[in-house]
C-alpha cells in the first residue's frame, strides 16, 4: 500500500497595481490588509505591485490557484467588487502580438500570457485556477491613496478573497 503524502493545494494571492496612480493601488492595499489575516495552510499573499515579470516567474514554483487583486474597470460604480474567473475559455485575452515587453506596465492578461509562454518552455504547469478579485476604480490619475469608494471596498474584497482561498484549500 502506497503512503504517498497527500497533495496540499497551494494558492498565491497577488496584489497588483501602481500605488502612485490612485485607485490602481487597490490590489496592493488589499494584499496588505489580507496579509494581516489568518489564512489556510498553503496560501501565500504577495504585494507584486508593478513587477509582473516577477509574478510570472514566481508562478513557475507550482501553484494550484492564483488570485489576483487588481483595479478592474468594467463600467460599474466606483468601489464595485468583481470576481472574475480567468480560467474559463475566453476569460483571458491573448497578449498583443508585437507589443514590447515592459516589466513595469504588464497587465494581468500580459502576465498570464507570459506565464503560458514560460510554462511551454519549461514544462512547468500554470495554476489550474485563476481568479481576479477586482474593484471598479474612481480614478487612476497620478496621486497616492485610494478614493473613498475604493478604500471602503477593501474590507469586502478581503472577505471575498478569504472565502475563495478557503474553498481553494480543499480542492484536491
Amino acid at each position: 500500500m502506497s503512503t504517498a503524502p497527500a497533495h496540499r493545494p497551494r494558492t498565491l494571492v497577488a496584489g497588483v497595481g501602481n500605488i502612485f496612480l490612485g485607485d490602481d493601488g487597490f490590489g496592493v492595499e488589499a494584499a496588505r490588509v489580507l496579509a494581516g489575516t489568518e489564512l489556510p495552510a498553503g496560501v501565500e499573499v504577495a504585494d507584486v505591485g508593478i513587477r509582473g515579470v516577477h509574478l510570472a516567474y514566481r508562478l513557475l514554483d507550482g501553484y494550484d490557484t492564483l488570485v489576483l487583486l487588481d483595479a478592474t474597470a468594467r463600467g460599474g460604480r466606483p468601489g464595485t467588487v468583481y470576481v472574475i474567473d480567468a480560467t474559463v475559455p475566453g476569460g483571458r485575452r491573448p497578449a498583443q502580438s508585437g507589443a514590447p515587453l515592459d516589466g513595469h506596465r504588464m497587465t494581468p492578461d500580459a502576465v498570464l500570457a507570459l506565464l503560458d509562454t514560460l510554462c511551454a518552455g519549461t514544462g512547468a504547469a500554470p495554476p489550474r485556477r485563476v481568479l481576479v478579485v477586482g474593484c471598479e476604480p474612481a480614478t487612476v490619475e497620478e496621486g497616492i491613496g485610494l478614493s473613498p469608494p475604493v478604500a471602503a471596498a477593501v474590507p469586502g474584497a478581503v472577505r471575498t478573497v478569504g472565502e475563495l482561498v478557503r474553498d481553494a484549500a480543499v480542492v484536491p
